[in-house]
């Protein structure tokens, strides 16, 4: 089936499926598709953070996937922690927004992480910490962890299973990517 598909696109698109655009993108729809697919069998309450981080990792190859997902993981636990910490100790408003954010910063720094977890750490804590919902703020901070894991796992095994490959034309996909 997918066989046909690509060679019907051949014939619509024939530069585009020439180069690495057509596999790159099948490869990236799908492992999106089972990450939302998975996320809401689970039931999450925000699944599309789900593909949303499948769509991160699978820009890259497996290696580097793998490297920088666990430093993406211990940015959200950080950023899904101080969040909730902060939304039960304070009323969350700018001051506290923007002094989480140098805290989060400095924490990172004492940890010797790298930018990529403080860049996790912050969209998360400005997820847990501004966004108001009707559950408590460590819930919101659980459910975007689970949420972003299942979608750096989902990422992993498709970056695993259906591995980055340097294309005929010549061309390195990873270097117009970023």
């Amino acid at each position: 089936m997918v066989e046909k598909f690509i060679e019907r696109t051949k014939r619509l698109f024939p530069r585009a499926t020439q180069s690495w655009w057509l596999a790159h993108s099948i490869r990236t729809g799908v492992a999106a598709a089972v990450s939302l697919a998975v996320a809401q069998l689970c039931r999450l309450h925000e699944a599309y953070w789900a593909p949303i981080t499948t769509l991160i990792v699978m820009q890259s190859t497996l290696g580097a996937a793998w490297t920088i997902s666990k430093k993406r993981l211990v940015g959200t636990a950080l950023g899904c922690a101080l969040g909730a910490l902060l939304a039960n100790c304070f009323r969350p408003g700018i001051i506290v927004f923007g002094l989480a954010i140098v805290l989060l910063g400095l924490i990172c720094g004492i940890l010797r992480l790298d930018h990529t977890a403080y860049r996790f750490a912050g969209i998360t804590l400005a997820i847990v910490l501004l966004v108001v919902r009707a559950q408590a703020p460590w819930v919101t901070g659980i459910h975007r962890f689970i949420e972003v894991s299942l979608g750096i796992v989902v990422g992993l095994v498709f970056a695993a299973i259906w591995p980055w490959r340097e294309f005929p034309d010549g061309k390195n996909p990873r270097k117009s990517i970023s």
